[in-house]
């Protein structure tokens, strides 16, 4: 009975339950006797000491899949969420508006009654986006599968968004050059160019304007990204924070161990 008791204490259980001390010690003692100590192999589970429910301490390979596993996931979500219609244009978050060096365009366009043209224009903007978002999960995913991650502890154990920002520096450069002609063949099939082409000639008549002519493929192409990957870091936020968005074992052992590691 010495040795159930420096068992518990081991648990932390004795000093940390208060008032139900006494039924657990009750009941560790009749288990022990009827059925070989169940009680305590429960205790040991509910606390994740030495339990089966304990993470492991995962590998650095582990580590690694499981990073590319979570980004997979939020890549997927994401792009399943941007490419539904109204995925950036009902998003305020993701909403791409009037190109901002053109902001003073605007303005005098809805002065001069245009503002349903200006409307007309920045709904085909999402809608681009929303168009590349349906051809654009290959990309994403293949810059995730040749990710190589050489500190995958900081990023495992880092802030809510580690890994996101983390494949976000190692990938945008080759991520935008393959998603420019996606967004570019986007902007024909939704014909941004028929409704901004009226509005900048209608602008660039006016006196003593700054001529306007942005462009629109490297516009579309940069907010797109940043809405995907807005998206999954909030995908990601979200598995590090909720173990119910943990859908196979290796997010639940890698993501679980990092949080018993919290504090230390």
């Amino acid at each position: 009975m010495k040795k159930l008791f420096f068992i518990l204490l081991s648990l932390g259980v004795l000093s940390s339950q208060g008032q139900g001390i006494g039924d657990m010690w009750n009941k560790a003692k009749d288990d022990v006797k009827n059925n070989g100590g169940k009680a305590v192999d429960d205790i040991k589970n509910a606390t994740g000491v030495g339990g089966a429910n304990t993470p492991k301490v995962p590998t650095e390979a582990e580590i690694i899949a499981g990073l590319k596993e979570a980004l997979n996931q939020g890549s997927n979500n994401s792009t399943a969420a941007t490419s539904k219609v109204d995925g950036y244009l009902k998003n305020p978050r993701l909403f791409i508006p009037f190109p901002p060096e053109a902001t003073d365009m605007k303005k005098k366009l809805v002065k001069l009654g245009m503002e349903k043209k200006v409307n007309e224009f920045e709904t085909s903007l999402n809608r681009a986006a929303e168009e590349a978002a349906k051809t654009a999960a290959p990309v994403f995913l293949a810059a995730i599968k040749n990710m190589t991650v050489k500190d995958g502890m900081g990023i495992l154990k880092g802030a809510d968004t580690a890994a996101t920002s983390y494949l976000k520096g190692a990938t945008s450069p080759e991520l935008y050059a393959q998603y420019k002609p996606i967004v570019k063949e986007a902007i024909n099939k939704v014909k941004v160019t028929e409704h901004w082409n009226p509005l900048v000639k209608k602008y660039n008549k006016i006196p003593g304007v700054k001529k306007q002519n942005p462009d629109l493929d490297d516009y579309v192409t940069k907010k797109a990204i940043y809405g995907l990957f807005l998206l999954v870091a909030d995908e990601e936020a979200k598995i590090r924070k909720d173990p119910m968005t943990r859908v196979n074992d290796i997010l639940k052992n890698i993501f679980g161990w990092a949080d018993s590691q919290k504090g230390k």
